[in-house]
């Protein structure tokens, strides 16, 4: 038996709007949450238009689809996504010449979506991870639906069936779980580490603090709850309500300190030419469906939002290093810089909210565009909802007894280059390095 799909059913409308255009297909991402009984979407986002799409004619022929390009665009929605949504799926909208050719055009950009999003994550999936993904397809002439899946762990997956089925005010209760975490994180650069293993080491450092999330206590409303008790528990559930309400739990996240007596560890010197401090308090959120949540569900999408909004930003920096390769500087003095703050923005119909970064000379204007271009959705200014304070990042100057190539590398990994928010200019423009009391200082070992 297949898996089966509860729709939101906006999203039939929005489809079906879709699939009026000329154009020859129209690919595009499903939006939603798995479990281990049902699959949830809640949105559905056709890919942006290329510059120059935007000027000459449509491609006629799906061997014209532009896999990096979707891949590129579903790793920028996958960072706006709170802890519980994924990119669930790919559609695509053809004429009826081409239907016969769009199941192959599916397969692969299934997995090559999959292959892009799995490679940035610090996390690893569970054993019980659903790992199937849906692929659509819609006939624009019949309008004909017809949904199926592929297993990503499988590369030689064949497509299996798979229910579609609209449901009206599927997410209006969901649940969310908020947090703020303190972050403290010290990462040291090594001295024998040239310049393009700046990132790594970086990767490295969070990858051991990640580990410490995934081990930590939480608090679920002041309690500590059995992992297989449903969430709701002892809670009463409100019914027969479709407006868009959700009930939020407030998380607190209690990290050990150290690894207890029973378990033995070794010390290692390393020789460094400097480190990052990793410092701030970092706002985080994720949604649950309302069917009979289990607290293991909800506790391990918040755990991923949690590591995934520092990853990412930090991410989105060292690109911004790589581009920037201006001379470095010396003898300057302690610096300042406004970082970027976490923002939330409404799903029409739905409790779920969706994220962002604002920079912080960044115009609403520059926001709502984003939205448009990423997510195909219009924001009001009012729905905007900044999460964080303003922070900012302090540089300690470099010491002037190191050689070029190690001032270089840390001189590299104290500039802040605003990205442009253009999806052609930079992988990660949809969001920002950092966003919280987060602050960078350099010395000399």
């Amino acid at each position: 038996m297949g898996r089966t799909y509860f729709v939101e059913e906006a999203i039939g409308q929005y489809l079906s709007n879709l699939s009026t255009k000329v154009q020859p297909y129209v690919t595009g991402l499903l939006i939603g949450q798995c479990s281990v009984q049902k699959d949830y979407v809640i949105q559905a986002v056709r890919t942006p238009l290329k510059e120059e799409q935007k000027e000459d004619t449509k491609p006629s022929k799906l061997a014209s689809i532009d896999e990096e390009w979707i891949t590129t665009h579903a790793s920028q929605v996958s960072r706006m996504l709170p802890g519980g949504l994924l990119v669930l799926g790919v559609f695509i909208i053809t004429s009826p010449e081409l239907s016969k050719d769009s199941q192959n055009a599916l397969r692969k950009l299934i997995f090559s979506v999959e292959k892009s999003l799995t490679k940035r994550r610090l996390w690893k999936p569970a054993e019980e991870e659903v790992s199937e993904r849906a692929a659509l397809q819609i006939c624009s002439a019949t309008k004909k639906v017809v949904c199926r899946t592929y297993d990503v762990q499988d590369p030689k997956s064949s497509a299996k069936p798979a229910d579609w089925k609209y449901q009206s005010a599927l997410s209006a209760s969901w649940l969310a779980l908020d947090c703020t975490v303190n972050v403290n994180i010290h990462i040291p650069l090594l001295a024998t580490s040239p310049n393009h293993d700046l990132e790594k080491n970086i990767k490295n450092g969070l990858n051991r603090w990640a580990k410490q999330i995934e081990d930590s206590v939480f608090l679920i409303n002041g309690q500590v709850k059995d992992d297989d008790a449903e969430l709701l528990e002892g809670q009463k559930k409100s019914r027969g309500n479709t407006q868009s309400t959700s009930q939020i739990s407030d998380v607190k996240v209690l990290t050990q300190l150290s690894q207890g007596s029973s378990r033995r560890s070794t010390a290692t010197v390393q020789v460094c030419s400097g480190s990052i401090n990793l410092k701030g308090a970092v706002k985080c959120r994720a949604y649950t469906h309302n069917n009979k949540p289990k607290v293991k569900e909800a506790i391990q999408a918040l755990k991923r939002d949690i590591i995934n909004t520092l990853s990412d930003r930090c991410e989105i920096l060292f690109e911004d290093l790589i581009i920037n390769e201006g001379p470095p500087k010396k003898d300057f003095e302690r610096e300042y810089h406004v970082l970027p703050q976490r923002l939330f923005v409404p799903v029409a119909g739905s409790s779920v909210m969706l994220s962002d970064y604002r920079f912080g000379e960044e115009a609403v204007g520059e926001i709502q565009e984003r939205f448009v271009e990423m997510l195909d959705q219009s924001v009001q200014a009012e729905d905007i909802h900044i999460a964080e304070e303003i922070n900012t990042v302090g540089i300690c100057p470099v010491t002037d007894n190191m050689d070029d190539t190690q001032q270089k590398q840390l001189t590299k990994a104290t500039l802040l280059l605003k990205l442009q928010q253009n999806m052609g200019v930079v992988i990660a423009a949809a969001v920002a390095v950092f966003a919280s009391i987060f602050s960078f200082n350099y010395f000399s070992d």
